[in-house]
């Protein structure tokens, strides 16, 4: 999966669940603001990510998580996985 599609997976997502402006979600807006999330919300979320990217999300995963462009780098790196070094 690229980053783009993730990109647009995630935001299709969050569009069709969270009824959120299709305009409204850029990198630098804060997610937190735009989606009007509470605590229920963010059930609501995480479910999405594990259903959508089949990975388990931590509570604490949130805490540097501010922006779009966090979730969505934060997405990707779990989805990716470590990036090997030789």
């Amino acid at each position: 999966m690229t980053r783009e599609e993730i990109i647009d997976r995630v935001n299709g997502f969050l569009v069709e669940e969270f009824e959120v402006d299709a305009d409204a979600i850029k990198p630098e807006a804060n997610l937190k603001e735009t989606l009007k999330l509470d605590s229920l919300d963010y059930v609501d979320l995480v479910v999405e990510i594990e259903s959508n990217f089949g990975f388990k999300v931590k509570p604490e995963d949130f805490q540097t998580i501010h922006t779009f462009q966090d979730f969505y780098e934060y997405i990707i790196a779990k989805v990716k996985g470590p990036v090997e070094t030789k």
